[in-house]
């Protein structure tokens, strides 16, 4: 009889191929991701590149009161949170409908041709969407105001001086950019259910619409709720690149653009205290974590089966 120590060795030798594969992406974790952490103290204290992080004297919460006592705390936390669950919300909406309408493409250049349509404006940088953006905002020269605008018969639009459109704006612009990376991870998952479905459903005078409500949907929640999850868990993150690239940093719009990553940026900018740039960041992640962990106990309460642990 084998024993417990040979079983595990066979069981190693089984998977060696597999763990040294995992080796270089657990490395870059290690690196990119845990040994940054032990840069968490910076968040409390006043660094003094003289006396070096370790060196440098301790002020407990003081790098905090940058984020908590300014008098725009309210506007960008207001903002971070609700253009990100705007976000989360219509991502998950148009990547759905997205992922469905692939699924139903039979030919293969045809499929070929809608997903790299799709998936193109993911792989744009922000800084040439800014760019993109202001060929049809521009004032003078803008699309918008020289050809769209003149044939409804209204007046031009000083875009980066009118805060009350950049929520439209960023939101189309956000999902634009992002629906058709979300769409894949939802394309495989709809990939994924069994075909026996919907031919059953069908024999039984089924039409489409149904198969997506009674079908689709109902076996790709699991993986709706998990990217609903991550997404929460980055809702005080913002896309730096659209809230400060898009808007060309126009000062007259902050009151409905300026975010917490934007607004830390700026006064690391002028004030140039990467203690409080620390501090926001730990806020965030703190919160985010804070989340994740709140939503899963929720989704435990109702759907054990569909929690992330």
């Amino acid at each position: 009889m084998e024993s417990v120590l040979t079983k595990r060795l066979k069981k190693l030798q089984r998977y060696l191929p597999l763990y040294i594969l995992m080796v270089p992406g657990m490395l870059y974790l290690l690196i990119n991701n845990y040994i940054p952490m032990a840069g968490l103290i910076i968040a409390f204290k006043k660094v003094n590149f003289t006396k070096g992080i370790l060196g440098s004297d301790w002020v407990g919460f003081k790098n905090f009161e940058f984020l908590f006592q300014t008098k725009d705390a309210f506007i960008i936390t207001r903002n971070t949170i609700l253009y990100n669950g705007g976000f989360i919300l219509l991502d998950t909406l148009v990547a759905v409908a997205i992922a469905i309408l692939l699924s139903e493409i039979r030919g293969k250049l045809k499929f070929r041709f809608y997903q790299g349509t799709i998936l193109l404006p993911n792989l744009i940088s922000m800084v040439v969407v800014s760019y993109l953006g202001l060929a049809f905002l521009k004032m003078d020269t803008g699309m918008l105001n020289k050809t769209i605008l003149p044939l409804f018969g209204m007046d031009e639009v000083m875009w980066y001086n009118e805060a009350k459109y950049w929520p439209l704006i960023l939101t189309i612009t956000h999902v634009w950019k992002s629906a058709g990376f979300y769409s894949v991870i939802f394309f495989a998952a709809v990939l994924g259910i069994n075909p026996a479905y919907y031919e059953a459903a069908t024999i039984d005078g089924a039409n489409k619409w149904r198969q997506v409500v009674s079908i689709t949907i109902p076996l790709i929640r699991p993986v709706i709720i998990l990217m609903t999850m991550l997404g929460i868990g980055r809702i005080f993150y913002s896309d730096f690149g659209l809230f400060y690239n898009v808007p060309l940093n126009s000062g007259l719009i902050y009151r409905t653009t300026d975010v917490i990553d934007t607004y830390v940026f700026r006064g690391l900018m002028q004030l140039g205290d990467i203690g409080m740039a620390s501090a926001a960041g730990l806020y965030q992640s703190l919160v985010g974590f804070t989340l994740v962990i709140v939503s899963n106990y929720l989704v435990r309460k109702f759907s054990r089966d569909d929690a992330l642990f």
